[in-house]
This record gives structure tokens, C-alpha cells and sequence, in this order.
């Protein structure tokens, strides 16, 4: 067996900037006006019902179709805030377009979210662009919000709005949570998440408080003797174990925290493997997979416990994986990490199957080379930080319709609340929802 190879600088310059380039360039003018063209522009449109934002998705096409950008990126970001980031990374194939009444009768839906990107990415990037929205009237109330992820920007942009003066507080040095350290590269290029950031926080009335870790630098009941509210927007901080020996070797880590890596550095310093096995079949799985490929690793197999049916990746992700040469293998779990001297050697699995419903191992083993081992089995949320107060269900914090938790005063959303689908789009709903809540609790006043 060869010697374990994990180095970073495998490919030459020019092929890490071609890599890690915008995966799918945006639509100019003349595309955008022919593909706004295609809509049927329907009375209640499916798309806009399968859109957990709402968009109001007819409108604003109308308006691309009209040349009318700034128009079309209000109808959007009135809807949801984080519009432009949701149109990069929201699974549109299985949410607004696979809705599209365009698939009845042909292959090809309008490409929704390429218009969305297309309408608020043409507003953000005209700096004398009047604001699309403005503050309302002080009301002298304070809310903490505790995660500047997609849930948190989207409760402090609409607490905000509504005149009200947010904290918004995160453990990170950067604001944006999964949208800036989450995502893989080639998803988000250009600096796109700071840039959405800096327009939010140009409504006013945001403070960003960083490096402020709930349960090290605030307390819950600190926050709540100085504030009217609390939203908690914490995400997924706990990372699932491969409920086998984890031997302290190089190159055996989080998927997470490789794809964390490769957002803050220089990809040419990020070391890699030759030989990559990645643990898991969602999203965090296939950006991992991907992203090793392209920074030079020569074998990538992505391994997944059951059948290709139960994988949370979409057909599309499956595809743009297996399209850069990812080897997808099913059926099969881990049963050891093996390790030589301290030196990473690969993995063995058991292989799986179904009986009578349930997932048991066929009595088959076989090994995969491997010096570098991505783990992406899921992620857990972190309960200790917001206390004991906090009733969950599931193992995530339980809330009202609402989005009110079991503690006077405590709002929440996002991944960190039970019930959800774990997308960006239905997190930004989440904190949209929560910040009209909050507001109508504050001032007796409901306010859409």
C-alpha cells in the first residue's frame, strides 16, 4: 500500500482559479429577458406556493420580462431578504421549479432561480441604487439576536425594518453562519455572502457583535435583563460521531470544518488527499466530495449507509457529483477506521440492506483506501448554551406556531427548531416569521 498522501498545492494556479470559479455563471440581459419570457405568469402560480419564502414568483419575473430590475429584486427581497443567496444555493429543481407548470408539457421549467439571482444580483451591484426599503419609526425596544446565519439575518433585517434596535451577536469573526462558512466555494464566489450582508445591514439599526459565543461570552439571562427579546437563530453546532473508534490520526475530520476551511483560505493551501472518502449522502457530503476533486485528490467515494432513493442530496447534486468524478456507493456503513503507525490507511465498511424494513449488514466487508476520511453523517444541535429553560423535541428547540420557545420572551428558528427541512429558504422564512411575531408581541400591533 502506498504511503499516505495529504498535501495541499496538487494543481497548478490557473486550475484552482477555473475550479473554484462561479459553477454556474449568471444569466445576462438578453438570456434573462428571453427565459422571463417563458412564464405563464399564473394565477396562483404553483411555483409561488412551493417557494417557502412565498416570492411572489410571477411578479417579479413580469418585471425582469419588463427590464425592470430594481422591481423585480423588491418583489423578491420583500418576500425574503436573502434572495440572492437563496437563488445561488436553494434546491429550485425540487422546490419552485419542479413546480413550474412549464414541465407539463415540457422538459425544461423557466429557470426561476437563475431570474431571482439575475434581478437581486443586478440591484445589488448598482451602488446608486435608491434603497428598497427604509426603517419605520423608532420604537425604543431591543432585541438580542443570537446567530447571524440565515434565520438570524432574516429576524434582525425585519426586526430592524420594524424600527426596533437588534443585537445581532455571533461566535463567528464573520457574520453569515452557514452562508459564509457552510457552502461550498464554488457555490457563493465573488465574496457574494458579505456582500447580501452589507446590504441587509444598510437598512441601519443592526449591531454585529462577533466572537460572542452563547454560554462563553452572553448568557441567555443576561441578554434578557438587557433586551425586550431574544431570537434564537444557533443552527447546528454539534457534529454527528461514526459510532465507531475514531482514532487521533491526520487527515480523519468533519466535512464542515473542511468545507469551513476551503471559504476562509486560499484553496492552493488547503491540504487534501489523493484518496478522499466521504461519509454521508446530503448536501455537506456532496460539497466535500466535489470541492476534494478539485483541489487534486485523484479518487473520491462518497459512501452512503442505504439505497440511492434515501439520499437527502438531490438527483441534482447526485449528478454534479458523479459528473466530476465522485464515486457514489451505497449500501454500505462504516466499521473501522484504520490506521498504521498514526498514519491514515483507509476504511472498512460493512455491507448493508433492508429485511423486513429494517437495515442490517449482509455479512459482506470490503476496504477503501483512503488517506483522508470525511466525516458527513449530519449535524446535532448544541443545547447546553441556551439552557435548561428551553423545552426541545427531538433534540431541537421546541416552539409555537409562532416560533415562540417554552421561555417567556424567547423566539426561535432555523436548523436549531424542530420541525424543519434544514434548507436555507425555509430558515430565512423562519426568522422573517419570528421578527413579525416578536413585533406584534412588542407592540400590540401585527404588522406583515
Amino acid at each position: 500500500m502506498d504511503l499516505a498522501d495529504l498535501k495541499s498545492g496538487r494543481l497548478e494556479p490557473d486550475d484552482y482559479a477555473r475550479n473554484f470559479a462561479d459553477a454556474h455563471p449568471p444569466l445576462n440581459r438578453t438570456q434573462a429577458l428571453i427565459e422571463a419570457e417563458r412564464c405563464y405568469y399564473c394565477y396562483d402560480a404553483p411555483c409561488q406556493t412551493a417557494c417557502p419564502t412565498g416570492i411572489d414568483i410571477p411578479s417579479f419575473i413580469q418585471r425582469v420580462a419588463q427590464d425592470n430590475v430594481r422591481g423585480a429584486a423588491e418583489a423578491i427581497l420583500t418576500a425574503n431578504p436573502l434572495g440572492g443567496m437563496c437563488a445561488r444555493v436553494c434546491p429550485t429543481e425540487v422546490l419552485c421549479e419542479q413546480a413550474c407548470v412549464r414541465n407539463t408539457h415540457e422538459s425544461k421549467p423557466v429557470e426561476i432561480g437563475m431570474l431571482q439571482r439575475y434581478a437581486v444580483e443586478g440591484h445589488l451591484a448598482n451602488p446608486g441604487a435608491k434603497p428598497l426599503f427604509e426603517r419605520a419609526a423608532a420604537t425604543g425596544k431591543r432585541v438580542a439576536v443570537i446567530g447571524a446565519g440565515p434565520a438570524g439575518l432574516a429576524a434582525a433585517h425585519g426586526l430592524a425594518r420594524r424600527g426596533h434596535d437588534v443585537t445581532l451577536f455571533d461566535a463567528a469573526p464573520k457574520l453569515g453562519g452557514l452562508n459564509e462558512y457552510g457552502l461550498a466555494t464554488y457555490k457563493v464566489a465573488g465574496g457574494f455572502a458579505q456582500r447580501e450582508i452589507d446590504w441587509l445591514l444598510s437598512i441601519g439599526g443592526i449591531t454585529p457583535k462577533l466572537n460572542s459565543r452563547l454560554g462563553r461570552d452572553i448568557t441567555l439571562d443576561g441578554l434578557l435583563a438587557e433586551h425586550d427579546a431574544v431570537f434564537l437563530g444557533l443552527g447546528l453546532g454539534g457534529v454527528n460521531a461514526l459510532g465507531i473508534a475514531e482514532p487521533q490520526v491526520t487527515g480523519l475530520r468533519n466535512a464542515v470544518d473542511f468545507i469551513a476551511e476551503l471559504r476562509q483560505s486560499a484553496p492552493e493551501i488547503v491540504p487534501v488527499g489523493r484518496k478522499v472518502v466521504v461519509i454521508g449522502g446530503g448536501m455537506t457530503a456532496v460539497d466535500a466530495a466535489v470541492q476534494s476533486r478539485l483541489l487534486g485528490a485523484e479518487q473520491v467515494t462518497m459512501v452512503y449507509r442505504r439505497g440511492p432513493d434515501g439520499l437527502s442530496a438531490s438527483t441534482h447534486e447526485q449528478h454534479w457529483a458523479q459528473t466530476h468524478g465522485v464515486t457514489l456507493r451505497c449500501w454500505a456503513r462504516p466499521l473501522a477506521v484504520e490506521a498504521e503507525g498514526g498514519v491514515l490507511r483507509g476504511m472498512r465498511f460493512a455491507a448493508t440492506a433492508l429485511k423486513d424494513g429494517k437495515l442490517v449488514d449482509t455479512g459482506e466487508q470490503f476496504f477503501i483506501e483512503a488517506d483522508m476520511v470525511l466525516r458527513a453523517i449530519g449535524q446535532t444541535y448544541a443545547a447546553a448554551p441556551a439552557g435548561a429553560a428551553i423545552a426541545l423535541e427531538a433534540g431541537r428547540i421546541k416552539t409555537d406556531a409562532q416560533f415562540r420557545t417554552s421561555l417567556a420572551r424567547v423566539w426561535a428558528g432555523g436548523d436549531c427548531r424542530h420541525g424543519g427541512r434544514d434548507l436555507t429558504v425555509e430558515a430565512v422564512e423562519h426568522g422573517k416569521r419570528a421578527a413579525e411575531s416578536i413585533h406584534a408581541d412588542l407592540t400590540g400591533v401585527a404588522h406583515g
